[in-house]
């Protein structure tokens, strides 16, 4: 696999042809460099599934000679996975003052903050890990601290964009530096690997500060509780929100835990500073509902968030109903249509008044659209371009946007290994990839034994027999059997399938029923072929032999 250790190359084990869970890989005189480590959700496709990453077994098996792992900025599918993959890597990461303060309580909380070296390393700052040489650029983002990354190795210069988008007022931080990224096309960029998420959207992504003017007007003139929901980590949002209700005479209580976090780091790092404290959940309940605003987590629909149980009546301490409003200040990630539709008809339900970005200016993305990309192509000026952060879809529009410009496009999918030099970019290896599920505490493959039983029980249910066999293997008494899902214990089907298990037991040879393991491979058969018959699936089928 490192037999042309001395080309420079890129390597994608996630985040290209998907969205999310970006790990990206370079590699240059048998040396390699780690760029995010960020997590993904299950969504439609993977029901089962929660939080899903990139498994990286080929780097971890290399550690020896992965010299570090820098992150772009502090969203979670950039920088969600580190505290749950380290330990396979363990490797110095690099980070900026605010996404370092993220990083920190997450690798706190894994019990890994001793363990792990956390460089610091300030806006448009320099880092050495030959044979590579870093430069962060600032880009405006829907985050603070956002950073492209220029990789200098003796072979050439590549640009790593990160998620960026050309804002002129983007309100938290400074605008994307276009000035450092027309000097890197005066100097020669080989190759650009650039973020395709809105590559399909024509125009602009729009500015954070028409967002920003348009909370204010529309929170002035709203009666009863009012409560936004945003990507928690959007700081600049959480602050054009907090004015708004300052303006409208509001106090403004935090509700949801990634808020909460993301907070104290904000503040930690010296943004909010001009904004009160926030109230707690317990103390919203004693401010007045026309002098209250709650900033809520849940805009994607989760489940187990705050907006979810509040839609539900479930919270514990907040209630919304008639007469208040709830405000949608993000888009609808793919994926989570159904969850944020669900959320949206409980609100409904209990009276609430909706607002989202499909009627009112209240959201604009992170991410670059189409103007903004030919601008940076024109900044640039790279020899080549490199879609990433997309799905197919986002990765074609990119690379015809990126032909148009003049510029030759490499379409890559996670695995693939772009040899950037000597001589035309070309996928030269593939290496393996996989996914991993955060499952509680512990991590397990997508594809593995644990999550495809999950997979059949979900949509096939599971059957559990349990037999009383003396030495012989003869039955003492009645199977039991438990069909959760699939047959209530009343069902007449349920007798009528237990009495067939009970004479395909009696008819088997005895040298088989003498044998535990042929007794319960030939009972999970006869299970199968009678709930297929009656049921017209295939469950997942489990038996218990009790020897007496």
């Amino acid at each position: 696999m490192d037999a042309l250790s001395g080309d420079l190359a890129f390597l994608p084990l996630g985040g290209t042809g998907e969205i999310g869970m970006n790990l990206n890989l370079y590699r240059f005189g048998g040396k390699w460099l780690a760029v995010d480590c960020g997590i993904g959700f299950g969504g439609a496709e993977s029901p089962e599934v929660d939080v899903m990453m990139p498994d990286p077994a080929f780097i971890a098996e290399r550690r020896d000679r992965l010299v570090g792992l820098v992150i772009t900025h502090a969203h979670e599918d950039h920088l969600g996975a580190v505290a749950w993959l380290w330990p396979q890597l363990k490797c110095p990461v690099y980070a900026s003052p605010f996404a370092a303060a993220v990083l920190r309580r997450k690798l706190a909380e894994a019990q890994l903050l001793s363990q792990v070296k956390l460089h610091v390393v300030p806006p448009g700052g320099t880092i050495e890990l030959a044979p590579f040489s870093l430069r962060f650029l600032r880009v405006a983002h829907s985050i603070p601290e956002a950073q492209a990354l220029a990789i200098r190795t003796p072979a050439g210069l590549i640009l790593h964009t990160g998620d960026w988008k050309l804002d002129p007022d983007p309100l938290v931080g400074p605008p994307t530096d276009e000035a450092a990224f027309k000097a890197l096309g005066d100097e020669g960029v080989l190759a650009m690997v650039c973020d395709s998420t809105n590559a399909m959207v024509e125009g602009h992504s729009g500015s954070e500060g028409d967002v920003r003017r348009a909370l204010a007007a529309l929170i002035r003139d709203i009666r009863g509780r009012v409560a936004v929901t945003c990507f928690a980590s959007n700081v600049a949002r959480v602050e054009s929100v907090a004015m708004a209700a300052r303006d409208a005479g509001r106090s403004v209580a935090v509700v949801g835990r990634s808020l909460r976090n993301l907070e104290a780091a904000a503040r930690e790092c010296g943004y909010l500073s001009g904004i009160a404290p926030f109230a707690s959940e317990d103390e919203a309940n004693d401010i007045p509902d026309d002098n209250l605003l709650i900033l809520v987590t849940g805009s994607q629909g989760e489940p187990r968030s705050a907006l979810a149980r509040i839609a539900m009546d479930t919270h514990p301490r907040i209630e919304l109903g008639e007469g208040d409003t709830v405000v949608f200040s993000s888009r609808v990630i793919p994926g989570n249509e159904r969850a944020i539709g669900t959320v949206q008809d409980n609100l409904v339900r209990r009276g609430v008044r909706l607002m989202t970005d499909a009627d009112h200016m209240i959201h604009v993305s992170g991410h670059p659209a189409r103007d903004e990309l030919r601008r940076l192509y024109r900044l640039v000026r790279p020899r080549y371009s490199v879609p990433v952060h997309g799905e197919w879809r986002h990765l074609s529009a990119h690379a015809a946007l990126a032909q148009e410009a003049g510029v030759k496009a490499v379409l890559l999918e996670d695995g693939d290994i772009l040899s950037l030099t000597p001589g035309v970019p070309e996928v030269t290896d593939s290496a393996p990839v996989g996914r991993l599920v955060l499952d509680g505490n512990r991590l397990v493959p997508l594809q593995g034994g644990v999550m495809g039983a999950r997979r059949r029980m979900l949509f096939n249910g599971v059957v559990v027999a349990s037999l009383a066999v003396d030495e012989t293997g003869r039955l003492r008494g009645v199977p039991r059997i438990s069909a959760p899902g699939l047959l209530e214990a009343e069902d007449p089907d349920m007798a009528r399938i237990t009495g067939e298990l009970a004479d395909s037991i009696a008819d088997l040879p005895a040298p088989l029923r003498r044998d535990d393991s042929a007794l319960i491979d030939a009972t999970k058969t006869s299970l199968r072929r009678s709930l297929g018959k009656r049921l017209q699936k295939r469950p997942l089928v489990d038996v218990h032999v009790l020897r007496v």
